[in-house]
């Protein structure tokens, strides 16, 4: 066990050194001015955050990721697919309650749209597009007709919603879609894909397992749309305190105690769900179960340390840097939004639990490796084009029609494997580091360019922008793969064409 927290503890090494360097780096230059005690925070927060991301990768293996390959596939060698459907439904829905970040988001709208009842609405929204990602690895239907219609779906309600003059939500309602896939439904889902499509079995078994993050994160997206639809007030939006000292002086404790609070109710409900289902279906043996329960506690730690780091030396120091930045001028900002966009995914801890089922599912066709410089191409990309759209202050729907267009219509020529990969890659790119670090530094650029009054219209939707950049630079990837492919079999046709020729003899 030491050796394995040892070897996790490197990985997050490399992960969070990038983004650490690249923020002292530019405190020493004429761009950004930090406080001695805000580089302190910083770096003590980021020692933590390394130590929280390896313990959540430990835990994550030892047990989120049997977790859901247990229930999956035990669920589906029971041949009971009402009960199937039914605790997928149910676990969906507890899950997205407890996802601390959805928690964050009501109460960013609680002045205009209930809080409980957006809670509510989005855990049913990402319940039922489970529910039905599990009848599609079941039925083992392709993915692409799947989120080509929904997603049809979804911009026939945002047409709606700009026909009622609330282009204001917008920003907000995709924002949700990726908010609602954080680090613990992550590892928990994706490996439940996989537990039920390798007990349904099939030639494409590892294809099928992927696909449900990307459904479930395009049911809050539905959800709050809906619910905007019946807004009336104005949005406002109050500027938080980002300062070191209110998060030290005031917030500390509390901030301790409340991600104490979401992460073991999140954590609890996973466990009383799978304790119905040991004692009803799985009866796994007893070491299992020992195993099972260290991770819990790993994984409880990992995130708690995790999250408080986050929300302690980074959400303060991100925010800053929006603003130093935005007053010093618009290509730095958009240059160095790039820059971290390309490093901050590196310390995102779903997006490593994806990028070693990725490699273990396709047995090292995609690795780890390519999964991560198209996931850093993307997040880069989409960072920096959403602090053009600040500059500019246009709207979101310039960027998410024609992207989504290119990643749908891509999902017809690439194989399919990489389209649901992709798909997924998106919703875990989106993690707790962008919306804690990230976004801060877009409210921080906006406010100072613009003012808080603006920021919910602008500054959000950055979120969505990084969930949707990703399905491109992997199917870009996955295309790549296809034209190689073809090249290889045009030379290897031409050799044997070439020796064929070399064998004919010729008479005079």
């Amino acid at each position: 066990m030491r050796k394995a927290l040892f070897s996790k503890i490197r990985e997050a090494l490399v992960s969070v050194l990038p983004i650490t360097l690249i923020v002292l780096a530019a405190s020493f230059t004429p761009l950004v001015t930090f406080s001695g005690k805000e580089m302190i925070v910083f770096v003590i927060s980021a020692f933590f955050l390394i130590l929280g991301i390896a313990l959540f990768n430990l835990g994550a293996d030892l047990a989120m990721t049997p977790m859901g390959e247990h229930v999956g596939a035990g669920l589906t060698k029971s041949r009971k697919l009402g009960v199937l459907f039914t605790v997928c439904f149910i676990m969906g829905v507890l899950i997205t309650v407890a996802e601390p970040d959805l928690s964050v988001l009501a109460g960013q709208v609680d002045e205009v749209m209930n809080g409980t009842l957006l809670i509510v609405s989005v855990s049913i929204g990402v319940g039922l597009f489970l529910l039905t990602a599990v009848v599609k690895i079941v039925t083992k239907s392709d993915l692409s007709p799947l989120l080509l219609f929904f997603y049809m779906l979804l911009f026939a309600f945002a047409s709606l919603l700009l026909e009622h003059g609330r282009e204001d939500m917008l920003p907000l309602a995709f924002d949700s879609g990726g908010v609602t896939t954080g680090p613990i439904t992550v590892p928990f889902i994706m490996s439940l894909g996989v537990g039920i499509a390798l007990t349904v079995g099939g030639r494409n078994a590892s294809e099928n397992s992927f696909g449900l993050i990307s459904l479930c994160s395009v049911g809050p997206i539905i959800a709050v749309l809906v619910l905007s639809l019946g807004v009336t007030g104005e949005m406002s939006y109050e500027l938080p305190d980002y300062s070191i000292e209110a998060a030290l002086d005031n917030g500390l404790i509390e901030t301790l105690i409340h991600t104490v609070e979401e992460v073991g109710r999140s954590l609890i409900l996973i466990m009383i769900s799978f304790g119905v289902l040991q004692l009803t279906i799985l009866k796994l043996p007893k070491k299992k179960l020992l195993q099972i329960l260290v991770g819990i506690l790993y994984t409880f730690a990992g995130l708690v340390i995790f999250l408080t780091s986050v929300a302690v030396g980074f959400m303060p120091i991100g925010f800053r840097l929006g603003t130093e930045l935005a007053s010093f001028g618009n290509v730095p900002l958009v240059i160095f939004a790039f820059v971290i966009g390309m490093v901050v995914v590196l310390a995102e801890p779903a997006v490593h639990v994806l990028n070693k089922q990725v490699e273990d599912v396709t047995g090292g066709t995609v690795t780890r490796k390519e999964m991560m410089v198209a996931l850093s191409v993307g997040v880069g990309v989409s960072i920096g084009l959403s602090i053009v759209r600040i500059i500019f202050g246009f709207s979101l729907l310039y960027y998410l029609i024609p992207g989504y267009i290119v990643s749908l219509g891509l999902s017809f020529f690439v194989p399919k494997l990489y389209t649901a990969i992709a798909f997924d890659s998106g919703g875990v790119a989106s993690g707790p580091l962008t919306s804690s670090f990230i976004l801060p530094m877009a409210i921080g650029a906006c406010a100072m360019m613009h003012g808080a009054d603006d920021v919910l219209y602008s500054a959000f939707g950055i979120v969505a922008m990084v969930a949707m950049t990703p399905l491109i630079t992997i199917q870009a990837l996955g295309f790549k793969a296809v034209v190689s492919d073809r090249m290889r079999k045009k030379l290897a046709m031409a050799r044997i064409l070439s020796a064929d020729d070399a064998q004919i003899i010729y008479f005079e």
